[in-house]
C-alpha cells in the first residue's frame, strides 16, 4: 500500500484526531497554554521567516533544504523545527502516540479507497518486548524479515506513527520490480521500544534482543533478517549489533557491560543486512550543530541523550553510544553477514559524525554502502514519502533501500551451522 502525499487537509484532520489525545493525557489546559505560547511563531515569525528566505533572497543564499523544498514542504519542516525546539516531550509524543497515528492512518487509507487493511498486521504483547508484525501470509514463513526500530529521540515517536512508511516498505518488498528477487511473503516486525524517562538504558536493548529472539523463532535462520532503524532506532539497533558481535567477552568468561542477563545466546549471531537512515551514532558530539535546513535541536537531543544513558552509565560507553566504539575488530564481528547501508542527509544535525563513523567502516574492511543526500534533512527517506509532490521523490529512499536488499538477499539460503536461541535450534551465520 502506497499511499499519496499529505494535503493540508490531512494535516487538518491529524489536528482533529489529535486535540482529543492532547486534552486525555497532557490535560486542556496544558494544551492550550503550548497552543497560546505557539502563536506568535505560527502568526509572525513563521510567515516573514518563509516569505523572506523563498521570496527575497537569491537561490545560491538560501538554506540547501528551502533551495528544492516545495512550499508545503517548507512550511511543514518549519513547524517542526518549532515543535522540537519548543514543545516539551511529554506533550511531543502525544503526536506520535498510537491514539493519534492510528486513526490517522486510517483516515488517509479511506481517502485512497482502502475500506480494509490490504496487508495483514497485529500487535505482539509479550512480556519482554512489544511490537507490531506485518506479513504478507501469516499462514506461512516468511521469506525475508525486516526488524525496525523507530526514531523519536527515546522520548517519542511509536511504531504506529511509522505504520504507513512500513506499509509502503512491505508493498516494495514484495515486489519484483524492486527487488530484483521474489520476496514471496515479507514481514517486518517493528519493535515498540520503552521510551525515556520511563525507562532508560539497558530496557530498550533488552527489548530489541527479545525482538531478534522472536524473529529467529519466526525464521529459524539470521539470513533471513534484516536489521533496520533510523534516529534513535538507528543507535538501539547499532546496540544491538555490537551485543551481537561482543564475543570476546564470553571468550574471557565476564558478562557482556550493561547486559547482566539475558542475549548471550545470540552472540555471534548477525543478520544477513542493517540499513541505517540517519543514525545517532554518537549520543553527545561536539560536532551536533543546528542547522538552517535540519529540523533538529541539538541541545534537546542531548537532553533526551542523558536520559536515555541515566545515571548508571556513561554517554562515552561505546555499548551504548556506538559512534564511540574504535575498535574496528569488534565491528567486523557485529557487521551483518552482507553489509549495511548508511543513509543520510547532508544537512543535518548528525551528519559529521555518520561521515566519520562511515569512514572508520569503510577503513576497517567492513562491508558498508553509504548514500549520502544532497540537501537531505535527517531522516529524509521517511519525511519525503510523507511530504514530497512527487511519487518519484516520495519513493526515492525507500526504492534505493529495497534495491539493496534485493540485490544482496537470496531467497534460498543454506545457513551457516546450527545455534541455540532460548533452546531451540535454528540455522545461523555465525563470527568466530
Amino acid at each position: 500500500m502506497i499511499l499519496g502525499q499529505v494535503s493540508w487537509l490531512d494535516c487538518f484532520v491529524f489536528l482533529l484526531f489529535l486535540a482529543p489525545q492532547l486534552i486525555i493525557h497532557v490535560g486542556f489546559f496544558p494544551t492550550l497554554f503550548c497552543g497560546i505560547k505557539a502563536l506568535p511563531f505560527l502568526l509572525i515569525r513563521l510567515p516573514l521567516a518563509f516569505l523572506y528566505e523563498r521570496l527575497l533572497l537569491a537561490k545560491p543564499h538560501q538554506p540547501a533544504f528551502v533551495q528544492q523544498a516545495s512550499w508545503f514542504e517548507d512550511v511543514v519542516i518549519r513547524c517542526v523545527r518549532y515543535a522540537f525546539a519548543y514543545i516539551p516531550a511529554e506533550i511531543g509524543r502525544v503526536f506520535f502516540s498510537k491514539g493519534a497515528a492510528l486513526p490517522f492512518l486510517r483516515w488517509r487509507m479511506l481517502r485512497h479507497g482502502y475500506m480494509r487493511k490490504p496487508v495483514h498486521w497485529e500487535e505482539i504483547k509479550r512480556k519482554d518486548f512489544h511490537g507490531v508484525w506485518i506479513i504478507k501470509d501469516k499462514t506461512k514463513m516468511p521469506d525475508v524479515v525486516l526488524y525496525y526500530a523507530h526514531g523519536g529521540g527515546f522520548s517519542m515517536g511509536t511504531s504506529y506513527f511509522y505504520l504507513e512508511f512500513l506499509l509502503a516498505f512491505h508493498t516494495l518488498l514484495s515486489s519484483p520490480t524492486y527487488t530484483h528477487t521474489k520476496f514471496h511473503n515479507p514481514a517486518i516486525l517493528a519493535l515498540e521500544y520503552t521510551l525515556v524517562p520511563q525507562a532508560s538504558y539497558p530496557t530498550q536493548l533488552h527489548q530489541a534482543i527479545a525482538g531478534y529472539k522472536f524473529l529467529l523463532s519466526k525464521t529459524h535462520d539470521p539470513s533471513r533478517v534484516v536489521f533496520s532503524g533510523d534516529s534513535a532506532g538507528g543507535t538501539i539497533i547499532l546496540s544491538l549489533l555490537l551485543h551481537i558481535g561482543n564475543t570476546q567477552s564470553n571468550l574471557k568468561g565476564t558478562k557482556t557491560k550493561a547486559v547482566s542477563e539475558g542475549g548471550n545466546d545470540i552472540q555471534g549471531v548477525v543478520p544477513a543486512l542493517a540499513v541505517l537512515i540517519s543514525p545517532w551514532t554518537t549520543l553527545i558530539s561536539e560536532k551536533d550543530r543546528n542547522t538552517k535546513s535540519d529540523y533538529l535541536d541539538a541541545n534537546n537531543l542531548h537532553q533526551y541523550a542523558r536520559q536515555y544513558v541515566g545515571s548508571r552509565h556513561s554517554t562515552s560507553d561505546p555499548s551504548i553510544s556506538p559512534g564511540n566504539c574504535k575498535d574496528v575488530a569488534w565491528w567486523r564481528r557485529a557487521c551483518p553477514s552482507k553489509g549495511l547501508l548508511v543513509m543520510w542527509g547532508r544537512e543535518e544535525v548528525f551528519a559529521p559524525e555518520i561521515r566519520d563513523w562511515v569512514e572508520l567502516l569503510e577503513g576497517s574492511d567492513v562491508s558498508v554502502t553509504s548514500r549520502e543526500e544532497k540537501g537531505g534533512i535527517h531522516a529524509w527517506p521517511v519525511a519525503s514519502l510523507f511530504l514530497s509532490s512527487t511519487k518519484e521523490e516520495r519513493m526515492k529512499g525507500l526504492m534505493q533501500i529495497v534495491g539493496f536488499i534485493g540485490e544482496n538477499m537470496a531467497i534460498d539460503t543454506g545457513g551457516g551451522g546450527i545455534i541455540e536461541v532460548d533452546g531451540k535450534n535454528v540455522a545461523g551465520v555465525t563470527r568466530p
